[in-house]
């Protein structure tokens, strides 16, 4: 067996812009988007909480059992700033993210992926495996 590199998680950090203004100040709306974009992603759900900003902007997170996604929203930018953080390899970052550029109807968009928590091991070492009793399914 052989050394390799691995990661703990991905990291997903992106801007959407050219979004739907409407949409950007409604809280409702932005928590509904952001839980339905960690089912997307086949993430477990475990609470999320929003927050509405005067005179405009959405602030909240989903925690999810594999890490969390976060939002925060600048409607008279059309700008919605999004985080999504994964470990493991149940949850794809990638499908809540193009979830989410959808629902929003982003216009344009940047977005970076980190690993993290990057580390060398065997190549047959299986962190997962290292909590396989708790994992929420």
């Amino acid at each position: 067996m052989g050394k390799t590199q691995k990661n703990v998680g991905r990291h997903i950090v992106a801007e959407l812009w050219g979004c739907n203004n409407e949409y950007l100040d409604d809280v409702s709306i932005v928590q509904e988007f952001m839980n339905n974009a960690a089912r997307a992603a086949n993430a477990t759900v475990l609470n999320s909480v929003f927050h509405t900003f005067i005179p405009h902007g959405v602030s909240g997170a989903v925690i999810i059992a594999e890490s969390h996604l976060a939002i925060h929203t600048w409607s008279e930018l059309s700008l919605a700033s999004i985080d999504i953080y994964t470990c493991g390899d149940k949850a794809d970052p990638w499908k809540a993210f193009n979830y989410l550029k959808e629902a929003f109807q982003s216009k344009k968009h940047t977005v970076t992926e980190l690993k993290r928590g990057i580390f060398e091991a065997e190549s047959d070492f299986d962190l997962q495996g290292n909590y396989k009793d708790q994992v929420c399914d």
